[in-house]
């Protein structure tokens, strides 16, 4: 029996999970994308449930050490070395973890997949790898050219791994191929604290008012935005578009900034009704879906999309990509529309329908809000990641 998994077994009301991260949602922090809101939601809905929480965030400006809600979060500084930076950048964070294991009392130890940033970890405690989506998913399912540098990264770390959680069947199916394991995938969906999105009048919204919500790049089909609204506006011209979120460069061209690459491709009638927002706090984000008419999302590449279910908790009427994951997220023409993304007349064609036929955006909207209640409260997304944590713990230490 492995030291890890008699210490587990001293444990009688509650485990000490650390999830190591490149981001996290906090004021004195960088910014933060999906990764780090995922993991915030999860790790406040443990806390609640008597669960010790730390977020180890590596790469940030200085070491720190602060608590916010019941959840310890540890900042490690970037380092930089003269030579072999790749490898002893990795080998520093692992020693922190190894340090804050030791100090803090910690059972479990969760990872991302993205590029590896476990491989050289050789830890005393279990290591749970989810599948937020790695560059070799992502190079896999854009059909990229993959740096060998990453692939051998990611595919050391999920070596190291114990255990493997991935947020919907397709992106856990394609992982475990990818990264060819032999233990299973566990499918646990990221979670809302439902509490905190409400819409107490879904008829109060701008009246054909389209809202994008995420990355700026161009896996998240963000191009195919220009043709979607030109389409959309040929038939009610006095459609708009909104745009959050943070801007990119775009890996295909090289290209510094997608958002002018889109704006390149709008056609000069249409720029005055697209307006960019950028990145914006989360209250105002939650606004911003409030007064949405309708949510689009024609992206390629996720492994859940999880600002597609943050607007269809706020009651939002969503067009979706059709492609793998997005299935799970919704029942077509029921509680959302999925669309091929690169069908643009279609996609259009759904945001027109939705925009002109009010009792059917709000009745899918209502149904999206049923469908989220129903698959993605925190609480219970809470009591099946506990679950696994626990069965990990009394596994002990097998690899994949």
């Amino acid at each position: 029996m492995g030291w890890y998994r008699q210490r587990a077994f001293k444990k009688t009301v509650t485990v000490h999970i650390a999830f190591l991260l490149p981001e996290y949602p906090h004021n004195s922090l960088r910014p933060s994308g999906g990764l780090g809101t995922s993991t915030r939601n999860l790790a406040a809905a443990l806390a609640l449930r008597d669960v010790q929480v730390s977020v180890i965030v590596y790469d940030q400006a200085a070491d720190a050490h602060f608590e916010e809600n019941g959840i310890a979060i540890h900042t490690l500084r970037s380092m930089r070395f003269p030579v072999a930076g790749w490898y002893l950048h990795r080998l520093h964070i692992a020693k922190e973890v190894r340090r804050l294991i030791v100090e803090k009392g910690i059972d479990l130890v969760e990872v991302p997949d993205w590029t590896g940033i476990s491989a050289f970890m050789k830890l005393d405690v279990p290591v749970v790898m989810r599948f937020h989506g790695s560059d070799t998913y992502f190079c896999h399912i854009e059909g990229r050219q993959q740096k060998i540098k990453n692939r051998i990264f990611e595919f050391l770390a999920a070596r190291n791994a114990t255990a493997f959680i991935a947020p919907s069947t397709f992106a856990g199916a394609v992982s475990s191929k990818l990264f060819r394991l032999k233990n299973p995938v566990k499918v646990i969906p990221y979670g809302l604290d439902l509490a905190h999105f409400q819409n107490p009048d879904p008829t109060d919204y701008e009246p054909y008012n389209m809202l994008y919500l995420g990355t700026v790049i161009r896996k998240k089909g963000v191009l195919e935005l220009p043709r979607i609204f030109r389409l959309t506006r040929e038939q009610l011209p006095q459609s708009r578009l909104l745009i959050i979120g943070g801007d990119s460069s775009d890996q295909l061209t090289g290209a510094p900034s997608t958002l002018e690459m889109l704006f390149e491709m709008l056609e000069p009638d249409d720029r005055p009704f697209v307006t960019y927002a950028g990145i914006m706090p989360y209250a105002e984000v939650r606004n911003a879906i409030r007064r949405a008419h309708v949510c689009v999302f024609p992206t390629f590449a996720e492994t859940f999309g999880m600002v597609t279910v943050e607007c269809m908790a706020m009651n939002k009427a969503v067009v979706n990509s059709n492609i793998g994951w997005a299935n799970e997220l919704m029942v077509d023409e029921e509680s959302g529309l999925l669309v091929n993304p690169r069908d643009a007349s279609a996609f259009a064609s759904a945001v027109v329908g939705l925009f002109t036929d009010a009792n059917r955006t709000l009745r899918i909207g209502a149904a999206a809000r049923a469908f989220v209640d129903t698959h993605f409260d925190s609480d219970e997304v809470a009591k099946a990641n506990i679950a696994f944590y626990k069965q990990t713990l009394a596994n002990g230490s097998n690899r994949s």
